[in-house]
């Protein structure tokens, strides 16, 4: 019988960037009061899950989430850099509309072309999936019949959901909920998203 892993890949709880709409990439801006709560909620929607390991990136809004997902359980979060959120070099700390009133006419080529385009120094979805894909298959085959919690960013969840072809309509453009998360299967050889709580 084939084992999968399953993968909890969540997003962090809500920044006070996050409430004014500010570019945070690796900017390390903690959980405020609301995000706090969200992680907490989170932590309660998933207590009957038993994880074997809990990965984090190693930013604060990450990792803090995770401690308090986790809370509850006896496990400790093991932080890594490739969870990370995507690189906005010059545009961290900007308000969104700068982005995209920059970015505006990318939007208009293909999701293909996208991938590997490099605008200025913000880090492009083949960075990403560079430094994430590796880093998962990893941990998903020495966890096979195992459940894994990994609690990272937007934009990596973005850059994941276009590398397994996940079909959202429009969900470049659409919010992405903090705390919200996806359920991912790995079977030894390629990902799965079994179920989506993000949008």
């Amino acid at each position: 019988m084939k084992k999968y892993c399953t993968i909890y890949l969540t997003r962090h709880g809500e920044t006070d960037w996050n409430e004014k709409k500010l570019i945070q990439g690796h900017t390390d801006v903690p959980l405020n009061k609301k995000g706090e709560k969200q992680a907490k909620e989170l932590g309660k929607e998933l207590k009957n899950i038993h994880f074997d390991a809990v990965f984090s990136s190693d930013l604060l809004r990450a990792k803090n989430s995770a401690e308090i997902i986790i809370s509850e359980k006896k496990l400790k979060v093991i932080t890594i850099k490739a969870l990370r959120e995507r690189n906005f070099g010059r545009f961290e700390g900007k308000h969104l509309i700068e982005l995209r009133k920059t970015f505006g006419e990318v939007m208009l080529i293909t999701v293909e072309k996208q991938k590997k385009l490099q605008l200025f120094d913000v880090e492009n979805d083949e960075g990403i999936i560079a430094r994430l894909i590796p880093f998962m298959k990893k941990i998903a085959s020495n966890y096979l019949g195992k459940n894994v919690l990994m609690v990272t960013h937007g934009g990596l969840l973005r850059a994941f959901l276009s590398y397994v072809d996940y079909k959202i309509p429009e969900y470049t453009e659409r919010p992405m909920k903090n705390a919200g998360y996806l359920i991912v299967e790995f079977d030894g050889e390629r990902f799965e998203v079994k179920e989506e709580k993000l949008f």
